[in-house]
């Protein structure tokens, strides 16, 4: 969660591990697992989700779903996605080391360039929840574990682009 300087929130994004060390990606979004705790009790009959994009089936073990991600209206188009992004990739690394980083996003954001994305499918998630009134086409976006602990480990810290702060300097620092 962000929160702008009037401790009001303007963003938010969930991240979820999947421990996928006997399934992969796909299954889990076909089973509608990523969706309810127990599908048997919580989906309606005529839920479906498809997963088409071939990756899926490649993404196994630890699984970190970055997703659900809302920001203000007055945030948006100051690429706030794209740094939320990077400090949800970093937290990842740093607690759970995953095997694969990846979302789910409506193609129009990758044609926007909203967030920064290594790898991307479609026919990740082709999603009908009835009672929630959800039907959506999504793309598979992804990062390897690998590729994210370089990300991390060569990220040149110079590259953090940091709002200036609106308060006097602190004697002794800047």
């Amino acid at each position: 969660m962000g929160v702008d300087k009037k401790k009001e929130v303007a963003l938010l994004q969930a991240a979820r591990l999947y421990d996928l060390s006997h399934s992969n990606f796909a299954e889990h979004l076909q089973s509608l697992k990523a969706f309810y705790a127990n599908p048997a009790i919580h989906a309606h009959p005529q839920d479906r989700c498809t997963c088409a994009a071939p990756s899926a089936k490649k993404m196994t073990g630890k699984i970190a779903y970055h997703g659900d991600t809302w920001i203000r209206g007055d945030f948006r188009g100051q690429s706030m996605a794209k740094v939320i992004g990077g400090i949800a990739r970093g937290v990842s690394f740093a607690m759970w080391a995953p095997d694969f980083v990846c979302g789910l996003v409506a193609r129009w954001t990758l044609e926007k360039g909203v967030y920064e994305i290594t790898h991307h499918e479609p026919g990740g998630s082709i999603l009908q929840l009835v009672e929630e009134d959800i039907v959506d086409d999504d793309w598979l976006v992804w990062i390897t574990g690998e590729e994210l602990r370089s990300e991390v480990e060569h990220h040149d810290r110079t590259d953090l682009l940091l709002a200036p702060s609106s308060s006097p300097a602190r004697p002794g620092g800047t």
